[in-house]
């Protein structure tokens, strides 16, 4: 597995995806306001969408700079280990499909293969804790921390309500995840192929541009998927919607029904912003952590 340990995937995707959420937390708290401000809004104002630049002004001014950032000590508990199984999982199949080898191909179809297993791991981990994170960055939310939310959510609803996007969230990554591999994958190729005697050189450079890439077409394309996740997750709070199942085609015609086509596109322009930065802090994290500990690993068993 090109030359690395099984851990090594692991620590690295830890740290990377710490690193992305932790750095893009406003961003995502932005996206999450405008996925559901119409579901909580009165009806005199339901149709009211307000655009990135009101909404960030109006969350600053009135609950200053620290309401963008309720809610990231749950996705802190939570990137870690699910990023650790996030790009394990994914290094791993990519290798036994024969991703790995050397004969000068790109093999799309492996990379996105790889990338569907390694986010039906992760969203198992994960969710519970983006479900926290969510109801949180929640303007009124009724929570006053992680652990106030989690223990409430668990006497009142059960354990169930952590999963209740589960499904969704693992049908949206999966095409999510489908593209952002094969395109960060392409991307790198590519980039490495113009300039394969400045390629070591210029290595964190093509990480970042096919990370941001492979981030910004694939949240653009899911975009839909995500409103109905955001839905789900945050249902009963704060007035918002609820539901009677977790079906998407119900949560969508509801949404379409009472708010309009549009509103399926909600934070579209958030979430690109989100990915694309996210997913080049990540891929470069990533790669740095695991030649750093490739490296330092081999000093240590080659020192006497």
């Amino acid at each position: 597995m090109e030359g690395h340990r099984f851990w090594q995937y692991m620590a690295a995707g830890s740290v990377a995806g710490m690193a992305e959420h932790m750095a893009m937390f406003p961003v995502d708290t932005l996206k999450t306001r405008m996925q559901t401000v119409a579901a909580s809004a009165s009806s005199s104002s339901q149709h009211h969408h307000p655009t990135v630049g009101r909404l960030l002004a109006s969350i600053v001014r009135s609950e200053g700079p620290s309401g963008l950032y309720r809610g990231i000590a749950a996705i802190g508990l939570g990137a870690g280990p699910a990023h650790a199984a996030y790009f394990a999982v994914y290094e791993l199949c990519k290798d036994r499909l024969g991703g790995n080898r050397q004969d000068g191909r790109h093999h799309p179809l492996i990379h996105a293969a790889s990338g569907v297993a390694a986010t039906i791991a992760s969203d198992a981990l994960l969710t519970p804790m983006d479900v926290v994170k969510q109801r949180l960055q929640l303007r009124w939310s009724p929570y006053s921390g992680v652990r106030d939310c989690v223990v409430r959510m668990l006497r009142d609803e059960g354990i169930r309500a952590f999963y209740a996007s589960y499904r969704t969230t693992v049908l949206m990554n999966a095409p999510f995840t489908a593209v952002h591999f094969a395109t960060y994958e392409a991307v790198k190729k590519i980039l490495t192929e113009i300039a394969p005697e400045n390629a070591s050189e210029e290595r964190l450079l093509v990480h970042l541009t096919a990370g941001g890439a492979a981030g910004a077409l694939a949240s653009a394309v899911t975009t839909p998927l995500d409103v109905v996740k955001t839905r789900l997750q945050c249902q009963g709070v704060c007035g918002a919607d609820t539901f009677n199942g977790s079906s998407i085609r119900m949560v969508m015609e509801k949404i379409v029904a009472k708010e309009g086509p549009r509103a399926l596109l909600q934070g579209l322009k958030p979430r690109v912003l989100f990915h694309a930065p996210a997913a080049a802090i990540c891929w470069s994290t990533y790669e740095a952590m695991k030649s750093f500990l490739q490296r330092n690993t081999h000093q240590i068993s080659s020192s006497p």
